[in-house]
């Protein structure tokens, strides 16, 4: 039999319309202007087309053509039309660089919540994105540089395969950091650059453990140069149309993200040109780090809110023991406690992404490493429960939970681990005018929740306690982000939310699992909120 008590598809919906907190947040931090296209996004987010697009793109991965048909290197990596598909739309709505060419208020955050509802459809194929909008800043250090390859990358047209930048109508960045030798530790990078003779150029020999996106046409890249760990402008294919030494060994078999092409690279006499000054290398690619931490928090919250509307999707239309599941307390208070963890990190991101809008540079120091940690970190348990919520269903991959549990511990890897992050909230806290900003951040919201003020008191005196800080730098990350997003939130954020957030994740009035809020919180408007009208 069948029809009896099934849930119907999530599909038909604005998954923009239905964020309540994305459109406040979007309304909010000035960037109303780019409704018209976020409910494009949405629309297509939450119909039939892009989700089949997701699914086929991960069901049939990329493959690697290392020589072609006579024996020559090649170095292809060949895609699922899909995977072209979600990208064209990707790049045509601005995800690689409207930020750049419309410097507009409320672009980052535009663009931030764009990625965002993008995401909440695959994940890989914005991996590339990504680094294509990172690479921009990093890459105005240079005048030249930028005006070779600037135009291209923030185009809105995809034009995929290997041709010179000249030829092409758009283009797409990657970024090559990590060795096998020293993974996080790039200064302990072992692939060398040897000056080629001409001002700026070099070439290089030695090798990548991890660079994703190996199609793209440039990368930034670091090499020990003469004087120290340098970056460098790596074309895949040089002005003359021939192609430079990239040597693709292999793709990487991961867990999640297998839409995306993440390979092992090596460099033999590979020409590339010198970006910043000779031992700069880790200062001149920093903008490209900060920007895709921010979108890690992005990815991760996206996870989070679909994992959450599925799970609110299927407790509205499924029932059990005489009623639906939305409807009885227990479950009410399981979705209710991880609709606050999503909107939390939905807002935290928002909020950040207006910081870099506003040029709050000191902000971001703190900002952007704690909400990677945190929202990162929080990200494979909420889908973990979200997945529960729908039973055995949960764990059968065309409910399309599973692949975003597969999906889920990704950001917290890429750009800087755990523990890179919470090392770097410690050397921003050296500094006087980034703590300065922090305290102004959290105290605009002094004397609104006594439970937010004690928890702000409690995180100071542990900045202050300097005795075995390295081992406590976790603890200190998890305390910061949760003040930060404690203090966003009970200003910006639903009154409901905020309360129940104060409670749980600042006041300890929870228990060690989700579905364990305390008697009082409004959870029955946390759920309405959350559930899709599909």
């Amino acid at each position: 039999m069948t029809g009896l008590n099934q849930v119907p598809p999530l599909t038909g919906y604005d998954a923009f319309a239905a964020d309540p907190t994305l459109v406040a947040g979007v309304e909010r931090h000035e960037a109303s202007w780019a409704r018209a296209q976020l409910t494009e996004i949405g629309t297509a987010a939450g119909g039939e087309q892009a989700p089949a697009w997701g699914e086929r793109a991960n069901a049939c991965p990329p493959l690697l053509r290392t020589h072609g048909r006579t024996g020559e290197r090649i170095d292809e990596v060949e895609f699922d039309p899909s995977w072209h598909a979600l990208l064209d739309r990707a790049v045509g709505w601005g995800l690689t660089g409207a930020p750049w060419t419309d410097p507009r208020p409320g672009a980052h955050v535009a663009r931030a919540a764009g990625f965002y509802l993008w995401s909440q459809v695959e994940q890989g194929h914005l991996c590339p994105v990504s680094m294509t909008h990172a690479a921009v800043p990093a890459l105005r250090a240079d005048p030249s540089l930028a005006d070779a390859w600037v135009p291209a990358l923030t185009s809105r047209e995809y034009d995929f395969g290997l041709r010179p930048v000249t030829e092409k109508a758009g283009a797409l960045a990657g970024m090559g950091m990590t060795e096998k030798q020293g993974g996080s530790d790039v200064r302990a990078n072992v692939t060398v650059a040897e000056p080629a003779g001409v001002d700026g150029e070099y070439v290089l020999s030695g090798h990548k453990w991890f660079c994703s996106a190996p199609m793209s046409d440039v990368f930034l890249v670091l090499a020990q140069a003469p004087g120290g760990l340098t970056c460098f402008v790596l074309p895949r294919v040089l002005p003359d149309g021939t192609r430079n030494t990239f040597r693709i060994q292999r793709l990487k078999d991961k867990l999640g993200n297998r839409s995306n092409a993440s390979s092992e690279v090596e460099f033999d006499r590979t020409l590339a040109v010198r970006l910043g000054d000779e031992s700069r290398g880790v200062r001149t690619i920093i903008e490209m780090v900060a920007a895709t931490r921010l979108d890690c928090v992005a990815g991760s919250a996206a996870i989070m809110r679909q994992a959450v509307v599925r799970a609110a999707h299927h407790a509205a239309h499924r029932q059990a023991f005489g009623a639906l599941l939305a409807d009885q307390p227990l479950m009410r208070n399981v979705l209710a406690d991880l609709a606050v963890e999503s909107e939390a990190a939905t807002t935290l991101l928002l909020r950040l992404a207006a910081a870099v809008d506003a040029g709050e540079r000191e902000l971001l120091r703190i900002g952007l490493p704690v909400a990677k940690y945190w929202v990162c970190k929080r990200t494979p348990v909420t889908v973990g429960e979200a997945l529960e919520c729908l039973g055995g269903n949960g764990y059968v991959e065309e409910w399309g939970v599973a692949r975003l549990y597969r999906e889920a511990p990704l950001n917290s890897i890429w750009e800087g681990s755990g523990s890179v992050n919470a090392l770097d909230l410690l050397r921003a806290l050296r500094d006087r005018a980034t703590l300065d900003a922090f305290l102004t951040e959290i105290g605009a919201a002094r004397g609104v929740d006594a439970r937010l003020d004690k928890a702000v008191t409690d995180v100071l005196t542990d900045l202050a306690d300097p005795e075995g800080i390295e081992g406590r730098a976790r603890r200190l990350a998890e305390r910061t982000a949760l003040v930060l997003a404690g203090s966003v939130l009970v200003r910006d954020g639903d009154p409901a939310v905020a309360d129940a957030f104060c409670a749980t994740r600042l006041g300890n009035d929870w228990g060690q699992t989700f579905g364990t809020l305390p008697g009082g919180v409004d959870a029955a408007s946390i759920v309405t909120r959350i559930t899709p009208d599909a």
